[in-house]
C-alpha cells in the first residue's frame, strides 16, 4: 500500500520535471461561493493535466531493464498523455489503448508525444483485458490510470504541494474539492494532506450519474456505476473507485458532491473569464461544486483542483458563447 514515504519519494524523482503549479484566486469566485476560494492550476501541469505526475512517477520507478522494454497504458487521454510524454522523455516505447470517442485533441496529442495508439469501444470492449493482453504479448509494463502505488504516490505531490501553498496563504483548516475518477488523485491527495496539512478535509467531486465516488463513501463499500448515461466529463468516467484507491478516501475522505453539467459547463466559464484557465469539464466538477454547493461547505476558505485543461475546443467555443461565467 501506498505511504506518504513513497510520496515524498516520488516528488524527489519529479523534481525538475514536473511544475510547481500555482494557487490561484478570483475576487468574483469567492463572493459566489462565499468564501475565500483557491484554484490549484493542474490544468497548467506539462500534457495538461496532473497525470504526467503519475506517469512520470511511476515509469522512473521501474527497473533499468524493465523500463527499457517499454509500457503500455489505458486512457480517455489525460493519462495516455501523461505515460507518452514520460515514456519519450525517458526515451522508451509507449503504447496507449485509447477510447475511439476520446476527444480528438487528446488522440492526437498523445500521438504527437510518439505513443502508438490502439482504440476500442469503452461502451462494448474491456480496456482492462485489452491493456493486460497487449501488455503480455509485447512485454510491455502496464501503468494504471489509478490503481498503482507508483502512479498514486505521483498524483500525491499535488497534496504536498497544496499543503506548502496553503501555510504560505494562512490556511490551516479548509475542505479541499478534487476532481475524481478511480480515486488515484484523491487517494494520493488525501495522504499527503494527513500528514502535512491534518485540519484539511478531501472531498471527491464527479458528475451527476458517475458520483459512484461519493455513493461507496456514503455505503462504506465501493460500488459501481450501471448504464451509460452521455457526459462532458469524459476524463473522470468510471465505473467505480479503484481497489488500491477507496480503502485511503474511506478512511480520509469526507462526503463527495455530484455537480449537474450546467454547473460544470459554468464553472469552466467562469474560470475562463476570471482566472484566464481552461479547464475541462472533468476538470472543472470540483470548482463547480465550490461556487453551487457552497451550503455543504464549512469554513472561510476551500482549495479547489483544476485537474486537466485538455478540452475540445468547439466544446469549450460553445461553453463561452452560452455565457455561463458573466
Amino acid at each position: 500500500m501506498v505511504d506518504f514515504s513513497m510520496i515524498e519519494a516520488a516528488a524527489g524523482r519529479l523534481a525538475g520535471k514536473a511544475r510547481r503549479t500555482p494557487l490561484l484566486r478570483a475576487p468574483l469566485l469567492d463572493a459566489l461561493a462565499g468564501r475565500r476560494v483557491y484554484v490549484k492550476a493542474e490544468c497548467l501541469q506539462l500534457t495538461g493535466s496532473f497525470k504526467f505526475r503519475g506517469g512520470w512517477s511511476a515509469i522512473s520507478a521501474l527497473p533499468e531493464e524493465q523500463r527499457r522494454r517499454g509500457v503500455i497504458a489505458f486512457s480517455s487521454g489525460n493519462h495516455a498523455q501523461g505515460v507518452a510524454l514520460a515514456a519519450k522523455m525517458h526515451g522508451i516505447p509507449a503504447l496507449i489503448v485509447m477510447p475511439s470517442d476520446a476527444p480528438l485533441p487528446k488522440l492526437e496529442n498523445t500521438r504527437a508525444y510518439g505513443a502508438e495508439i490502439v482504440t476500442y469501444d469503452r461502451y462494448t470492449e474491456d480496456r482492462d483485458a485489452i491493456g493486460e493482453k497487449l501488455s503480455r504479448e509485447r512485454g510491455l509494463t502496464l501503468i494504471r490510470p489509478f490503481d498503482d502505488e507508483q502512479v498514486i504516490s505521483g498524483q500525491g505531490t499535488v497534496g504536498l504541494e497544496i499543503a506548502e501553498q496553503a501555510r504560505e496563504e494562512g490556511i490551516f483548516a479548509c475542505d479541499v474539492l478534487v476532481p475524481c475518477g478511480g480515486g488515484g488523485l484523491t487517494a494520493g491527495i488525501a495522504l499527503a494532506l494527513e500528514q502535512k496539512a491534518p485540519g484539511f478535509v478531501v472531498h471527491t467531486c464527479e458528475p451527476q450519474n458517475y458520483d459512484d465516488a461519493a455513493r461507496s463513501l456514503a455505503a462504506g463499500e465501493r460500488l459501481a456505476i450501471e448504464g451509460h448515461a452521455p457526459t462532458i466529463c469524459d476524463a473522470i468516467v468510471t465505473p467505480k473507485p479503484g481497489e488500491l484507491t477507496f480503502p485511503v478516501m474511506k478512511r480520509l475522505c469526507g462526503t463527495g458532491f455530484a455537480v449537474t453539467e450546467d454547473e460544470v459547463r459554468a464553472a469552466m466559464a467562469l474560470a475562463a473569464n476570471h482566472l484566464k484557465l481552461v479547464i475541462e469539464p472533468g476538470g472543472a466538477v470540483a470548482l463547480a461544486a465550490a461556487l453551487f454547493r457552497r451550503q455543504e461547505l464549512s469554513g472561510d476558505s476551500v482549495i479547489v483542483v483544476a485537474s486537466g485543461g485538455n478540452v475540445d475546443p468547439e466544446l469549450f467555443a460553445r461553453t463561452l458563447a452560452a455565457g455561463g461565467g458573466r
